[in-house]
């Protein structure tokens, strides 16, 4: 499994969404991505990539294109 097929399961799971509801997504944009639903997403990103994710970069998870770009940029995880 890639990267970004795990990246894609953690979101779809966690916020009982399907993958073609991932592009442009917000925080807040479905029902389940709300501040708990925040915290529940962080914390399997963290488990499916094996890091722990840093204060600021848990607020700063704005977007599923933030994401990917905190994940770049901060924990060196390839797309």
């Amino acid at each position: 499994m890639t990267n970004l097929e795990k990246y894609n399961n953690v979101f779809c799971e966690n916020l009982q969404i399907t993958e073609d509801q991932l592009v442009g997504l917000q925080y807040q944009g479905v029902e389940l991505w709300d501040s708990v639903g925040h915290m529940s997403l962080t914390a399997a990103l963290e488990d499916a990539f094996d890091i722990m994710l840093e204060t600021d970069d848990i607020i700063d998870l704005s977007s599923y294109e933030k994401g990917i770009e905190i994940l770049k940029t901060k924990y060196d995880v390839e797309f």
